[in-house]
C-alpha cells in the first residue's frame, strides 16, 4: 500500500512479541542527519515500548546509506544480536545515484540476512524530495523508524522461537 494512504507508524501493538530478551543493533546513516536521527528516535522508542532493554540496544553511525550493510555486518560481528536495523535516507535528486545506492543497500542487507540467518532490516527512506522524507520521518505519514523496529522485533522473535503456532498460508 502506498504510504500516501497509510500512516507508517500505525500497527496493532497487541500483536508485537515482547522484546525483553532480545538484543538489537541500529545502524544510522549520518547523511541527511535531520531525517535519519528522527528515524532513529522513532525506532529506539518503539524498541523500548515493546520491552527491549537499553543495554541490549547497540547503535553505530556510518557516513551514508551506502555504508549501512558494512556497518551492520561490523556491528553484528561485535555483539550477539537478534536483529540489526539499518536507517538511512536517499533523496532522489538530479541524478540516478539513488537507484544505485538503494539497490546496493537492499541487496547487501538481503545477502547478510541470508548468509547469517539473522534479520537485517531495511529502514531506508527512498523519497523523491526532502518533504517526502520529512513526511515519513515523524511527519504526516508517521515514522519509518517505528515500522523498522516493529519488523525487527517480529523477525527476531520468529528466529528465536521457530516453533510458534503454525499458521496456514492461503492454501
Amino acid at each position: 500500500m502506498a504510504s500516501a494512504l497509510k500512516n507508517l507508524s500505525a500497527y496493532d501493538a497487541a500483536t508485537i512479541p515482547d522484546a525483553g530478551d532480545l538484543a538489537f543493533g541500529i545502524v544510522v546513516a549520518e547523511w541527511n542527519a535531520h531525517i535519519t536521527h528522527a528515524l532513529y528516535e522513532g525506532c529506539y522508542d518503539t524498541l523500548l515500548k515493546h520491552g527491549a532493554k537499553p543495554e541490549n540496544i547497540y547503535t553505530v553511525q556510518v557516513p551514508g546509506s551506502f555504508e549501512l550493510p558494512a556497518g551492520a555486518r561490523i556491528l553484528h560481528g561485535q555483539h550477539k544480536l537478534d536483529a540489526v536495523i539499518c536507517l538511512g535516507c536517499v533523496i532522489k535528486g538530479e541524478t540516478s545515484h539513488n537507484e544505485y545506492i538503494n539497490n546496493a543497500v537492499a541487496q547487501g542487507l538481503t545477502s547478510l540476512s541470508i548468509a547469517t540467518g539473522s534479520p537485517f532490516i531495511f529502514g531506508v527512506l527512498t523519497p523523491n524530495d526532502e518533504q517526502q522524507a520529512l513526511d515519513r520521518a515523524g511527519g504526516q505519514h508517521g515514522n519509518k523508524g517505528v515500522e523498522a523496529a516493529v519488523t525487527a522485533i517480529r523477525m527476531a522473535a520468529l528466529k528465536k522461537n521457530p516453533d510458534q503456532e503454525k499458521r496456514k498460508i492461503g492454501f
